[in-house]
């Protein structure tokens, strides 16, 4: 009968069934963001505030940047033609990025801009900066700004400092002094807030310091702040210093094949960043010009020692052809043999300077080299030729043959000297007009914006982030949240039908946070059914009674035990609003508090505790004595009465199950609260006297597994459970369709 009933309240519902796992539910998820909106809305407006905070507190970071052209040839001094083949080869950009790059260039921008002393303000911490930087934007004055919060030791703004010369101890490079700021431009270093040394503005102080050889030295030029500020002075090494120029630096190839490269440095401080980055430049073309003009100097020392033995072997060829002559007579010599004397005298000139050639290429490159090895095949055909053209002077008679050697070493002495004289002084003049093969296009100038932080960009993606966490976390809670919160659901897995779905009541919810607080007068009713009668929690009881009416047609028994699976799911809010319901409906109703061990009823009823059922059981007191009158509500009440040492074995008694016998027919209904079934196993002992037995359970409190495990603890003890109440559904929107689902039920059934 009970069963046939069931099915029929579940047909007259008004509810979907339930999706399948796999399937996404999308009016659900749409239904738990709006449900956590105020989770969401508040880690969006966190994330949001921590980003606006970032992109107000954040450094500024300042970028400068500059212009170089390498060219692919030194520039011609007029119609000068030094010996490019001794002066090297193309150059590839990359090499000359590289060049820019190496500890050559950045460690004399490092000595020649002291960066390997840092010097900087002491800040408040985390919007110290800040402070200081709106007071300078602010302040166009030389003031110093006054100290925040008590803080005169931190910088608010407008201080300024620079210091030339900082010597430390090797072992201290790296470590972290403080200047403190005295009176008069005075001033004392610490380390380790023991004083290093004392010193004025504008004067060098220095100290040996006990146990190290070395000294400190300090030099400041400038300080500007009030006295006892702070500032944290470090000394680097210098290849620190350089490998943090190189972090900082850029150079590359504007562009392809176009031999333009762009340097560009990102600083905290903008006129920093345009000094670095121009003397950079500057140290750059410098060094390529002292290059240029080192390999022309090399050059020039090779030939000024070749002039000296030139000049000496063109006096001994001269001197030995005019002897001859003298000893002989002068010897005309014929067209023929004059023409075999200017092949020969072309070709051993050739040979006498790519020889010198070789000698200057083997001082750069090794015998393997392209340059090298070509230089050797052009002397091999030449000294072909030159042999074809010896062949031809042992031809001719002894006598014109001595002439010919002998003028030959005249003048191929003399065409080498002349040359060589010739490129010695071009050589001097191309070396004194040397400029180099790059030049600066463009210097850096001051920024006046900077590049970081991008605050808009920071608002925007904190906002968005904000808001992608929020969606996150929300989903992340209701999926760690195991509890289950759909009726149907229960129905399917438990196969117990589920008789009511009580919505969550905000003034019952006002009665609880008053009985917890102990702020209820003596003798004061707090029942929701009588102070809120159209409760929409009251409206699903008033269904649940219309339930229990047909499920009592063939029942053994007129009790009903309320029960749940743990404590806390709102077992004797249901108790108490039931016995008021039916007491209502004009039925005479009993309720006994039936928890022995930490049963409360008493308090919303206005009663004592004492005198109640332990006392009934024990034969201590007669059912008169007991019970109590809740005149405004229209039912009886039995209190726990004093809490026995074992509440279990009290139950046990057949003075229980005799008194509930002979109660139950003098009572419509008698209603008992008992302990959670999972907790202790009085509900197991009073269900089984029970006709009906309701398990209250708590929206979205108890993972499946708890139910089931409920359950069957009251089926092994033999219980009877006509159904389940769920209570405390929360009305949000994930869950608006049990909502509408307990309105719809409770309206049709209590009508």
């Amino acid at each position: 009968m009970s069963n046939t009933l069931s099915d029929n309240q579940k047909t007259s519902v008004n509810y979907s069934p339930g999706q399948d796992d796999d399937e996404i539910d999308l009016g659900e998820l749409i239904g738990t963001l709006i449900d956590s909106k105020w989770l969401i809305i508040a880690i969006t407006v966190v994330v949001f505030f921590l980003g606006t905070a970032k992109a107000l507190i954040d450094q500024p970071i300042y970028k400068a940047d500059a212009l170089l052209q390498v060219q692919e040839n030194s520039p011609s001094l007029g119609d000068l033609e030094p010996i490019s083949a001794l002066m090297g080869e193309k150059v590839e950009v990359m090499t000359e990025i590289e060049l820019v790059k190496s500890r050559m260039i950045l460690g004399a921008t490092v000595k020649n801009l002291n960066l390997e002393i840092i010097v900087k303000s002491k800040h408040f911490p985390v919007i110290g900066g800040a402070v200081a930087r709106r007071f300078e934007q602010q302040n166009e004055s030389a003031a110093v700004s006054s100290p925040l919060f008590g803080q005169s030791q931190y910088a608010w703004g407008g201080e300024d400092i620079r210091v030339d010369t900082f010597t430390v101890p090797s072992n201290w490079l790296g470590e972290k002094f403080i200047l403190i700021a005295g009176k008069d431009g005075h001033f004392q270093l610490t380390f380790e807030d023991n004083v290093i040394l004392e010193g004025e503005v504008g004067k060098l102080a220095s100290k040996h310091v006990d146990g190290i050889q070395q000294e400190v030295a300090l030099f400041v030029s400038l300080l500007k702040s009030r006295p006892g500020t702070q500032f944290v002075l470090m000394r680097q090494s210098e290849g620190s210093a350089i490998a943090e120029l190189l972090e900082v630096m850029t150079v590359a190839e504007k562009g392809k094949k176009t031999g333009i490269l762009e340097l560009t440095l990102e600083s905290s401080s903008p006129s920093a960043a345009t000094k670095t980055l121009n003397e950079v430049a500057n140290i750059y073309v410098r060094q390529n010009v002292e290059q240029k003009s080192a390999e022309a100097q090399k050059t020039l020392d090779f030939l000024e020692k070749q002039l000296p033995m030139l000049k000496e072997q063109l006096d001994a060829a001269t001197t030995a052809l005019n002897d001859y002559r003298t000893r002989h007579g002068s010897i005309d010599l014929d067209l023929e043999t004059q023409g075999v004397l200017k092949g020969v005298v072309d070709i051993q000139t050739q040979i006498t300077l790519m020889q010198q050639k070789r000698d200057e290429l083997r001082q750069k490159f090794t015998e393997s080299h392209p340059s090298v090895l070509s230089i050797d095949q052009q002397i091999q055909r030449l000294q072909v030729q030159m042999n074809t053209n010896d062949k031809k002077i042992e031809s001719l008679p002894e006598t014109q043959q001595v002439i010919l050697r002998l003028a030959r070493d005249v003048k191929v002495n003399t065409e080498l000297y002349t040359a060589l004289l010739n490129n010695t002084q071009t050589l001097r003049v191309s070396k004194a007009g040397t400029v180099g093969n790059v030049r600066i296009i463009d210097y850096a100038v001051m920024p006046d914006k900077p590049i970081k932080p991008k605050k808009a960009l920071i608002v925007a993606v904190s906002l968005v982030l904000g808001l992608i966490l929020g969606i996150a976390f929300a989903f992340i809670k209701k999926s760690l949240h195991r509890g289950v919160f759909d009726p149907d659901l229960i129905e399917k897995q438990l196969n117990i039908p589920v008789y009511a779905t009580i919505p969550h009541s905000a003034q019952q919810q006002k009665i609880n946070i008053k009985l917890k607080k102990n702020q209820q007068k003596s003798n004061e009713i707090s029942i929701l059914a009588l102070e809120n009668f159209d409760d929409l929690a009251i409206e699903s009881l008033r269904s649940l009674r219309t339930t229990l009416h047909f499920a009592f047609l063939e029942a053994r028994n007129n009790i009903i035990m309320i029960t749940g699976p743990s404590p806390g799911v709102g077992k004797s809010f249901v108790s108490i609003n039931l016995a008021t319901v039916l007491a209502d409906a004009g039925k005479k109703i009993l309720l006994i508090d039936g928890d022995l061990r930490k049963g409360f009823i008493n308090k919303n009823l206005g009663v004592s505790r004492e005198r109640g059922l332990s006392e009934l059981i024990s034969n201590t007191m007669v059912l008169e004595d007991v019970i109590h009158k809740i005149p405004h509500a229209n039912f009886d009440f039995i209190a726990t009465g004093a809490i026995p040492p074992n509440p279990s074995e009290l139950l046990l008694h057949e003075r229980f199950s005799s008194f509930l016998s002979s109660v139950s027919q003098h009572y419509d209904h008698v209603i008992i609260d008992s302990p959670p079934i999972l907790a202790v196993t009085d509900a197991a002992i009073i269900g089984r006297m029970a006709s009906a037995t309701l398990m209250v359970i708590r929206a979205g409190q108890h993972p499946l597994r708890e139910l089931e495990q409920s359950t069957k603890r009251l089926h092994q003890a033999g219980v009877n459970i006509k159904g389940i109440v769920f209570n405390d559904v929360p009305e949000s929107s994930s869950n608006y369709g049990y909502g509408r689902y307990v309105y719809q039920y409770s309206y049709q059934k209590s009508t």
